[in-house]
């Protein structure tokens, strides 16, 4: 009788050894299982982390490239404008240079600003501010020109005030519509999380074209 117990408790023993084994076995590897879903789970949610991210810096990168060129065209537009309106200073200057003989300051304030205005290496700054010079040192001219009818009634200066009058308006819509580019591409890089990626990629800010504070208390330019 006793073999026969000592035999069966021999057996429910391995029994409940291999049950535990068993039970242990199936905790590890569901714990194996969970731990690989929870590394998969990070890895996805890192890998759509990275293509939301890649798709907005791209989507920021190729909408500002787009506003900055816009930018630069009209610029373009403003730099043609203010070209052909120092090409017509030196006959403008001759014409009263031919009446006047003791404005050499002014002329000499023109000729400055005129270098400045079409110097090719200078910056849009630069040439803003130059013309802003140029303009102070033509209503000053202008002003000048008040003393002398003779001159005014000429033909060839009334003529060159009709194309300057008219360079100066398309002037202000090439300047407006510069501004315009300016104001949308500095608005839309200044949105976040845009000006993260605009610093990122070197989008820098660009200046609209104002009137120069120091000229505003120069005389108004109106042509006759």
């Amino acid at each position: 009788m006793s073999g026969l117990y000592d035999k069966g408790t021999g057996t429910d023993e391995r029994e409940q050894f291999r049950q535990e084994f068993t039970a242990q076995q199936n905790q590890i590897e569901s714990q194996r299982h969970s731990k690989s879903r929870w590394t998969m789970g990070i890895l996805v949610g890192v890998l759509l982390l990275l293509l939301i991210v890649g798709g907005g810096a791209c989507s920021t990168y190729n909408s500002l490239y787009g506003e900055r060129e816009v930018v630069r065209q009209q610029w373009s537009n403003v730099d043609v404008n203010l070209q052909r309106r120092a090409d017509l200073i030196p006959n403008l200057v001759n014409t009263v240079k031919g009446y006047t003989k003791h404005e050499e300051q002014v002329f000499s304030e023109i000729a400055q600003a005129r270098s400045k205005l079409i110097n090719p290496q200078a910056t849009p700054d630069q040439k803003i501010a130059a013309n802003a010079e140029m303009s102070g040192a033509l209503s000053r001219l202008l002003v000048i020109t008040e003393n002398y009818p003779d001159l005014k009634a000429s033909e060839q200066y009334r003529s060159l005030m009709t194309q300057l009058e008219g360079t100066e308006n398309r002037i202000g819509v090439s300047r407006s519509d510069y501004n315009k580019a300016v104001v949308k591409y500095n608005t839309d890089r200044g949105h976040f999380p845009g000006v993260i990626f605009a610093n990122l990629f070197g989008f820098q800010r660009e200046e609209e074209f104002k009137a120069d504070a120091g000229k505003r208390d120069v005389p108004e330019v109106k042509f006759p």
